[in-house]
């Protein structure tokens, strides 16, 4: 286990690291940081909770509906750097690639390839020397077909998010694989009905997957 005891640990994203949080907010977060949701931050937690009791790992949720790495950059100050996390955990990019394909009308809300890279990158290296560990995620698409339009765009993005790890050394969890593995046996709409925000199965392997490259 890579976390050393009484580690804060930190996740950052989007609706599903949101996953319906608590938004309360607390003068001591990590002392009281509210119900984590019903996603997979709570059911990291859990496994943490349960397996390493003893080393009292304290879990932040600051996952936020609709963001994208432009919104993340917008509140990093607040709910990043002024919590100084021992490890943070990033989970982004699915909103960048959806509003190219949901709001095509609306270009100014689309982060395209350039932006997303470079916004990635100055948030990383903002933070990096303050972070004991980094953790990043991939973005995933829960649609079987590699060649649908959205899901090639989305593996652009896992790329972009891969290359980013490697060169800040940060343990890289690929979400995608994940949803992919689930599809070779379930359905995607019985994972995730608008191939996005996952159920109970969805959330549970990601916790899973995030706790395994904890171990590791």
């Amino acid at each position: 286990m890579r976390l050393a005891p009484h580690s804060r640990l930190l996740f950052i994203g989007d609706s599903i690291t949101d996953s319906g949080r608590e938004r309360k907010s607390h003068a001591s977060p990590w002392e009281d940081p509210g119900g984590l949701g019903f996603g997979y931050v709570e059911f990291v937690n859990a496994m943490l909770q349960s397996r390493w009791p003893e080393r009292k790992i304290r879990v932040l949720n600051r996952g936020l509906g609709g963001n994208t790495i432009r919104d993340l950059a917008g509140r990093w100050k607040r709910d990043v750097l002024d919590l100084r996390p021992d490890w943070l955990s990033i989970k982004i990019g699915i909103n960048d690639v959806w509003r190219q394909f949901d709001s095509p009308r609306s270009p100014h809300v689309h982060v395209l390839p350039e932006e997303f890279q470079a916004t990635y990158r100055q948030l990383l290296e903002a933070t990096r020397d303050r972070l004991k560990g980094l953790i990043i995620i991939s973005p995933y698409h829960i649609e079987s077909d590699r060649h649908d339009p959205m899901r090639r765009r989305m593996d652009e993005y896992r790329k972009m998010t891969q290359t980013i790890a490697s060169e800040f050394d940060a343990i890289y969890v690929d979400s995608q694989l994940e949803m992919d593995r689930l599809m070779e046996h379930i359905a995607p709409q019985l994972i995730a009905e608008d191939k996005i925000h996952p159920n109970s199965i969805g959330h549970m392997a990601l916790a899973q997957a995030v706790c395994c490259a904890l171990e590791s």
